[in-house]
Parts: C-alpha cells; sequence; structure tokens
C-alpha cells in the first residue's frame, strides 16, 4: 500500500467519523442522547491533527483534508455556542423554529340586502309572496338555517300586513337581509298613499 493511499483511507475514515460526530450532535440537541458526544469529539480531534501533522505531497488529498478541516472547526464553533446558549437558558442555534402562526384576515360577513318587496294585500298578491319565501329560504340555506314551511311563512306575512295597515300603513315592505352572518327578516310600514 503507497504512501497516497494510505492518505486517502485516512482522509476518508476522517470524513466518515465527522459525520458521525454531526449527527451525534444532531441527537444530542434533539434530546436524544443525554450528553454531548465529549469522547467522540477528543477522537476526531485527534485524527485532525495526526493528519495535520503529516505531509501531504498530492495537491488533491491536501485540498480535501484543508476542506475537512475547515468544516470540522466550523462545526466545532457551532456545537459550543449551541452548548454555551442551553447552558444560559436561551435559544441557541440548535433550537427548533418556532411554528409560523399565520394570522388569518378575520372576514366579517358582508351585510347585504337580498330582497325587498311590498305588499298592499298579500292574498291578492301571491306570486310576489312566494318570490319572498323563495328569497328568504335560499339565505336560510346558505346560512345554515332551517327553512320556515310556506304556509307558516305566508300566515306571517299577512298577519304583519294587517297589524301595519291596522296603524295606517298603506303599504308594507318585507326584506331579506343578512347581517353578522345571520339572515334578517323585517317589516316596515310605509308612509302615504298606497299605488293605484
Amino acid at each position: 500500500m503507497s504512501e497516497t493511499d494510505v492518505i486517502d483511507s485516512q482522509i476518508s475514515f476522517l470524513e466518515a467519523e465527522i459525520k458521525k460526530l454531526e449527527a451525534e450532535y444532531n441527537m444530542y440537541f434533539a434530546g436524544r442522547l443525554q450528553r454531548p458526544p465529549w469522547e467522540m469529539r477528543k477522537r476526531v480531534e485527534g485524527l485532525v491533527k495526526q493528519l495535520d501533522r503529516m505531509h501531504i505531497p498530492n495537491y488533491g488529498q491536501k485540498f480535501r483534508f484543508t476542506t475537512l478541516q475547515t468544516r470540522f472547526a466550523k462545526s466545532i464553533d457551532l456545537w459550543d455556542r449551541g452548548l454555551r446558549a442551553r447552558e444560559e437558558g436561551r435559544a441557541g442555534p440548535f433550537a427548533p423554529p418556532r411554528p409560523v402562526v399565520e394570522e388569518k384576515p378575520k372576514v366579517r360577513p358582508e351585510d347585504k340586502v337580498l330582497h325587498v318587496t311590498t305588499f298592499e294585500d298579500p292574498l291578492k298578491e301571491m306570486e310576489k309572496v312566494h318570490k319572498l319565501y323563495d328569497e328568504l329560504a335560499q339565505a336560510r340555506k346558505q346560512a345554515g338555517q332551517e327553512a320556515i314551511p310556506f304556509h307558516k311563512f305566508a300566515d306571517l306575512v299577512k298577519t304583519q300586513v294587517n297589524t301595519l295597515k291596522e296603524k295606517g300603513s298603506p303599504e308594507v315592505a318585507f326584506r331579506v337581509a343578512v347581517k353578522d352572518g345571520k339572515v334578517a327578516f323585517t317589516a316596515r310600514g310605509m308612509k302615504g298613499k298606497p299605488k293605484k
């Protein structure tokens, strides 16, 4: 085995040991190891020093070793900072990232009027009663509310019109609207003379 082959196998062994050490430190910082891998770190430091003292005539090998040496030195610096942070109770370079909580903009359900119609005599304006009922049923369905049976709805319209007419309103306006995500159904007496 030539000197070049010996150096090559030692560099490859060092690379494998550095990878193992990185894995051990990652396990330690992830909480899967009780204590830092000091023994392994000392062993790898010894390998680095041993190769550093050797004469490496091949430029490719020299470059490979220098790259590993630099990587190892940077890793030691990072591990030591992580250990210091842990001792001081700070979030260090190995602390898990804080979960990003995306704040969803609060979308306020749009308040909108869906349908308005007026009645003088609902019994003679059944087409309008049906149209109003369909609009209300559709709005309630979209809001997750149950529809009212048509006969109850028709009675309600008739009663409201009679009540408001007795109070002096010739016409009664009914409105289907959505307010704060809920369906609102209102009746209001109209002022003025009834349309001929």
